[in-house]
């Protein structure tokens, strides 16, 4: 798709001109625009999940692998692997998530990845692995242990580059959300690697560094995600407005139903005061960076999925049979928006997180 379209990327390679790669800042690979700018696209592109996304190359994992290549990649990395990404010639996966342990914090990962000459050796079993079932996945960004024994519990962990063909790596089962493919990253997958090596040269950034990498990419991926939810949220009201003024219930059409008005009041009075967070939260990012925007990232991952499945289920009920079944949109919405609750990390670190925020101001 986007090789077709031609590009005028590093080396006459990569972004084609037009609606591409909207989510890079940096002008050199994306379109140039800020965490501001690109916010309201997101939210467009978020009425379509399946669909919009991946037609302008703005698909998770890929925006975020792609991120973390542009800045924590070196030369030789950005030629292999970033250029085509930016060309959507190839998708990528980011392996972190364990089955085995609670790797929403990244300092109880397990995959080992010891070094032995010039190599990386890598062992470990990952699962939820977002893109891994697209056939066109060709490269893996691996969160593994370097210095599992290291006393600095945040620099234990690094990130390696494993293309998918690497001997030791095996796809062994696609993983689904609610009984969904989750098509919106072409597929979640288990995945195990087992004596997978790979040159020392793919070591993104420095030993030591995947955790501080880890949060670096997490930031803009939460705009992206919450800003696509508001758009979900858009499209759930529309939907809602369409039934209530088409259907009728018990003598009256739904839409002169009081429950009814309520659900859809109550629906855009939660769509505004969403966006205006997330807007802010951009704008922060944009002006004092992720660290001085970190309570408000936070604030955007706790309420925006919460509200949202709120919302959602309302449509949902208001559709009756309908809103459960394959005919609407609504359910793999639902689910979606529900698996945002857990991913990047439970709402519940957030919280914790942030209420220490608040409390340090109080507490000597």
């Amino acid at each position: 798709m986007g090789h077709a379209a031609g590009g005028g990327g590093p080396q006459g390679r990569g972004p084609p001109p037009g609606l591409w790669n909207l989510f890079l800042p940096d002008a050199e690979y994306g379109a140039g625009l800020t965490n501001l700018q690109y916010a309201p696209l997101a939210e467009i592109t978020g009425r379509s999940p399946q669909l919009a996304p991946t037609a302008t190359n703005c698909a998770a994992p890929d925006t975020g692998n792609m991120e973390v290549l542009a800045q924590f990649g070196d030369e030789a990395q950005k030629k292999q692997w970033l250029e085509p990404l930016l060309a959507g010639e190839i998708r990528s996966a980011f392996a972190m998530t364990e089955p085995d342990v609670a790797s929403s914090d990244a300092t109880n990962i397990t995959t080992h990845i010891r070094r032995e000459g010039d190599e990386y050796v890598i062992t470990g079993r990952k699962w939820y692995i977002s893109g891994a079932m697209n056939p066109d996945c060709r490269i893996f960004i691996v969160m593994g242990k370097t210095d599992p024994d290291g006393e600095d519990i945040r620099r234990q962990q690094s990130m390696v580059l494993v293309p998918r063909d690497t001997p030791g790596v095996t796809v062994t089962r696609a993983m689904q959300v609610f009984g969904y493919e989750d098509h919106y990253h072409g597929g979640h997958a288990e995945v195990v690697f087992d004596e997978a090596r790979v040159p020392v040269a793919n070591l993104v950034g420095e030993e030591g560094g995947g955790f501080a990498i880890a949060q670096a990419r997490l930031g803009p991926g939460r705009i992206h995600h919450c800003m696509r939810l508001i758009g979900m949220a858009e499209r759930a009201i529309e939907l809602m407005c369409r039934r209530a003024a088409s259907r009728t219930a018990f003598g009256r059409p739904l839409a002169q139903q009081g429950v009814v008005h309520n659900w859809i009041a109550d629906a855009r009075v939660t769509v505004e005061q969403l966006r205006l967070l997330v807007l802010k939260t951009a704008w922060l990012m944009d002006t004092v960076g992720n660290k001085g925007a970190h309570t408000e990232i936070q604030a955007i991952k706790i309420a925006t999925p919460r509200a949202v499945v709120g919302i959602l289920d309302k449509a949902i009920q208001l559709h009756g049979a309908g809103g459960v079944s394959q005919d609407f949109p609504l359910a793999e919405l639902y689910a979606g928006a529900r698996t945002l609750m857990i991913a990047d990390g439970p709402d519940e670190v957030h919280q914790r997180s942030l209420a220490r925020r608040e409390l340090k101001k109080y507490l000597a």
